[in-house]
């Protein structure tokens, strides 16, 4: 396969899965900004949302004031964000426009017909800039089916090969990132400084973080016990069974790495990163990562995430 094609197959999946990232982050946010203010509820949901998405920075060059009606814009269709969903599912989609054969036929249009529903909330925002609030529910549904409409299209109808492997790899790369900062934004910015750990804001905010990752049903399912902020950190962290926890991610990452080793004919960097962070996180324990430190221990884990994503362009993506 091309290093090109590989790129572009790469980055679809991430762009898509960032999509869903943006989307269920806003959600959660809308859920938290609903709180009635006798449970404590604080100023800094946007700000938190902004962080999580990394692209704080780029908003507060953008717009003068951050408040939830410029987070939204930013955050859904303003095309000087990268990181928007318009602009995420706009980029996956020519990606995939440029490896049209490299797909399948049900997976393409899945994209594209996304893609044109897309231009039509395009048309919908008009001139004003935003949303009533029924219709941002909408577009957010909309961004996390086509996200999942994507997924599993993909995963019914392509061949177990490297454009596969490749889309996969972004996928699981993607989506340990995303995983990593919406845990690392709970501890260091969602939780105002006078409200205490397992307070009533404490236990909204981290539903509305289970609900972003889909986690919820699945916390309950596994410790049958009230919102803890430590098992939450097990949950997406150190679970096998959670399919966006970090050592789930892991593990399919080096299952596909190792895929693509043995199909090439050779193992390189991104294999050996893969495999370090797999085994780091098989022998770690949550006692041992609170008693380290969370922001510590995720600030680690992201460097590492970007190290492999620098190894897999290294050595499969550069032209």
């Amino acid at each position: 396969m091309l290093s090109r094609t590989a790129d572009n197959l790469f980055w679809l999946s991430r762009y898509m899965e960032r999509a869903d990232f943006i989307a269920r982050i806003i959600d959660a946010t809308l859920r938290l900004e609903a709180l009635p203010k006798t449970y404590g509820a604080s100023e800094n949901e946007w700000e938190s949302t902004l962080s999580a998405a990394g692209v704080l920075e780029i908003f507060e060059e953008t717009y003068p004031e951050l408040n939830g009606s410029n987070a939204i814009k930013f955050l859904t269709f303003d095309e000087r964000n990268p990181s928007s969903i318009r602009n995420c599912i706009e980029c996956a989609r020519t990606n995939a426009r440029a490896v049209r054969t490299a797909l399948t036929i049900e997976t393409w249009e899945t994209i594209n017909s996304g893609w044109l529903e897309l231009k039509k909330f395009e048309r919908l925002l008009g001139s004003g800039g935003s949303f009533d609030r029924d219709q941002l529910i909408q577009f957010l549904e909309f961004t996390k089916k086509m996200s999942l409409d994507t997924d599993g299209s993909a995963y019914r109808t392509m061949l177990r090969n490297d454009a596969y492997w490749f889309t996969r790899l972004g996928l699981y790369v993607e989506r340990a990132d995303n995983t990593a900062r919406i845990l690392d934004v709970k501890y260091h910015v969602l939780l105002p400084e006078h409200e205490s750990v397992g307070g009533s804001l404490d236990y909204f905010q981290w539903t509305a973080i289970l609900r972003a990752v889909s986690a919820l049903t699945s916390y309950h399912w596994v410790y049958r016990d009230s919102v803890k902020p430590w098992q939450i950190a097990d949950l997406l962290i150190l679970k096998k069974p959670m399919p966006r926890s970090l050592i789930s991610c892991y593990e399919n990452i080096v299952r596909f790495v190792d895929d693509i080793g043995r199909d090439y004919g050779r193992q390189g960097v991104s294999q050996r990163r893969a495999r370090q962070v797999l085994t780091r996180l098989e022998n770690m324990s949550i006692d041992q990562i609170m008693s380290e430190g969370l922001h510590e221990f995720i600030t680690g884990f992201l460097d590492d995430n970007n190290q492999l994503g620098a190894g897999i362009a290294e050595q499969y993506l550069l032209t």
